[in-house]
């Protein structure tokens, strides 16, 4: 029992919770509607009926989500789901996928796994909803939610008024820049260059999203994956926590990010983009070795083994599988997205703030 209570300090002050206030939100929501785009990280279940070998509609995946299996790439709530509730919000966002329209006012999740800035990121996991796929697919709520309102200035005002958030990024990592047997880009760049690229195409996409009438963007960095379960397995760290070569080509990545959002804060003065910085966020606090052992039973491609057993404490654990966070992860990211823990969480502001302007 010692040694659990142990276990359980030393990941609570890993994930920063030890800092982090319980947040109580009641009443109507801070911002009228949510936007969701991303990867695995946010997907609540767009990627379900596609061909796909990224896929997470099966136990032990859902295990503690009040709705059991839904497509979610953890146990139980994603960060984004989180970020909703702390927003107010009394039900998860929909996915594009199944959203109906009576759904679409609140707002709607594009996020897909294994999708990437980049169109050809994830593509030998078969289909996936890349980022300029999701920025299609917002057009077409759009015209629905304008359709319904039956106002078009009102519509403009109404999502001028939403926080779209987008998590994107670590696929054209760790399923494109790290896979050189089937892509090419490490072979055409380095990963100064790539940082530079992927950011330059991202830059248009948030420029995207600006034009479709967001005022309100909060924008993740990628976290360290270096440090996750399969890259460590896949890699191997010559002794240290992380691999730390991985690490580093993200954060020349991230530097970038945070120059941009700098940059279009300038470029679009009528709007506010905010960064995330994961990198912070899960930054151990203090001598605090990382866990990073997956809590559920790993195949080949880093997911869980369909109905397979996960770890019984899942609140000790930092990964729930190769790749993803646990719920208590996106807890501690979501609440330190929400709340800034440290000044380094965001830049230049957290999404409480956000919901504010």
């Amino acid at each position: 029992m010692k040694d659990q209570l142990s276990l359980a300090f030393h990941v609570l002050v890993y994930l920063g919770l030890i800092h982090v206030t319980a947040f109580v939100v009641s009443g109507e929501p801070q911002v009228p509607c949510l936007f969701i785009f991303g990867d695995s990280l946010v997907d609540s279940g767009n990627n379900n009926a596609l061909t796909t070998a990224a896929k997470a509609n099966y136990r032990p995946y859902g295990i503690d989500f009040p709705q059991g299996v839904t497509g979610r790439f953890t146990n139980g709530r994603t960060v984004a789901d989180i970020i909703g509730q702390l927003l107010g919000f009394p039900k998860f966002i929909p996915p594009y996928a199944t959203a109906a329209d009576q759904e679409i006012s609140t707002g709607v999740n594009y996020g897909s796994g294994s999708a990437g800035i980049r169109e050809e990121s994830g593509s030998h996991l078969g289909d996936r909803i890349s980022m300029d796929r999701q920025l299609l697919n917002h057009e077409k709520i759009i015209s629905r939610l304008s359709a319904l309102q039956s106002n078009k200035t009102f519509t403009d005002e109404y999502l001028k008024k939403c926080i779209y958030l987008s998590n994107i990024g670590s696929n054209d990592y760790i399923n494109n820049y790290l896979i050189p047997s089937i892509y090419s880009t490490s072979k055409t760049y380095t990963a100064d260059e790539y940082a530079a690229v992927l950011v330059q195409q991202y830059s248009q996409q948030l420029k995207t999203i600006y034009n479709l009438g967001a005022r309100k963007i909060a924008v993740f960095g990628l976290g360290q994956v270096g440090c996750t379960p399969a890259e460590i397995k896949r890699f191997g760290t010559n002794g240290k926590p992380c691999v730390e070569w991985i690490n580093d080509a993200v954060q020349l990545f991230n530097d970038k990010l945070k120059s941009l959002v700098a940059k279009l804060n300038t470029d679009y003065q009528d709007a506010r983009f905010t960064l995330i910085n994961l990198t912070s966020i899960s930054a151990p606090q203090g001598d605090v070795p990382l866990p990073n052992t997956p809590c559920c039973q790993v195949g080949e491609d880093g997911q869980c083994v369909p109905d397979s057993k996960p770890c019984l404490v899942r609140a000790l654990t930092v990964f729930y599988d190769g790749f993803h966070p646990s719920e208590i992860s996106n807890t501690a990211i979501a609440t330190r997205s929400y709340i800034s823990v440290i000044p380094m969480d965001t830049y230049p502001y957290d999404i409480s703030h956000l919901a504010r302007l």
